[in-house]
């Protein structure tokens, strides 16, 4: 058998994910059950959109809750332990300035679980993450993306 991925998330992002599958289970299966009874009752159910639409709706629920499941079996957590880090870890918020367009960026590497990057919470799998890992204040990156080669200062590591 396969050994399943693991899955690397921060406090929040364990509880988040916590919080998720039990609003799943103990919530919003109770209300699409409902929503079938309902569908149900109405009659025909052939040519009963709203039974389809819950059912559904019942679907992507199960295989969500079984996703997340998976995830919760496979969790590392990751502890920020609040003092000064030397080098770029999962946890850490990193400043960076873009060399070539002279803008600071401003990411926190985390795992591919919780990335956003449009909350600046990037995968330390992802191009900027990957090049970010393992490096200290001062260092040069060159990050490899699909756009071409990219280089930034890593100006801060918090």
């Amino acid at each position: 058998m396969m050994k399943e991925k693991e899955v690397v998330l921060t406090r929040e992002g364990l509880r988040k994910l916590e919080e998720e599958h039990e609003n799943l289970k103990a919530v919003k299966r109770r209300e699409v059950a409902e929503r079938i009874k309902q569908a149900i009752e109405f009659g025909d159910i052939s040519e009963n959109s709203e039974f389809e639409d819950a059912k559904n709706e019942q679907a992507f629920i199960e295989g969500r809750i079984l996703t997340l499941d998976k995830m919760l079996r496979n969790v590392k957590v990751i502890e920020d332990t609040g003092e000064a880090q030397n080098q770029v870890t999962l946890g850490s918020t990193v400043i960076l300035k873009d060399l070539e367009f002279n803008e600071t960026l401003e990411y926190t590497i985390v795992g591919a679980a919780e990335a956003n990057p449009m909350k600046n919470r990037i995968s330390y799998e992802s191009p900027v993450g990957a090049a970010a890992m393992g490096h200290a204040q001062g260092d040069e990156l060159e990050v490899h993306a699909p756009a071409g080669v990219m280089k930034y200062i890593l100006e801060e590591i918090r």
